[in-house]
């Protein structure tokens, strides 16, 4: 089987490149009180679908500062995550980009 089969684009006889593998990935960010005013994210949360996300999220917000539950494509390999997500959920206070409506 050719090296370009196994996840690999051929773009002539010596170019290879890699296949982008993007896929849809499912956050859930909740944030508690850090210093002074300032809000601290706590880790986030991955789910397996984007109900999952929102009913964690739903369930979380009475229970934090803020929490914000989003869909994202993402090159999960190469670490590249779409700049404009998907709000699948938010509540209370939330830091920028997360804030505005």
């Amino acid at each position: 089987m050719p090296a370009f089969a196994k996840g690999m684009v051929s773009d002539g006889p010596a170019c290879l490149m890699p296949v982008m593998s993007r896929e849809t990935v499912y956050i859930l960010q909740a944030y508690v009180a850090g210093r002074g005013k300032a809000l601290k994210a706590e880790p986030q949360v991955g789910c397996k679908t984007a109900e999952e996300a929102r009913r964690k999220a739903e369930r979380l917000a009475p229970l934090r500062l803020g929490v914000v539950a989003f869909a994202a494509s993402a090159d999960i390999e190469m670490g590249d995550y779409d700049e404009n997500p998907v709000i699948l959920f938010k509540a209370g206070q939330l830091p920028p980009p997360w804030n505005e409506d």
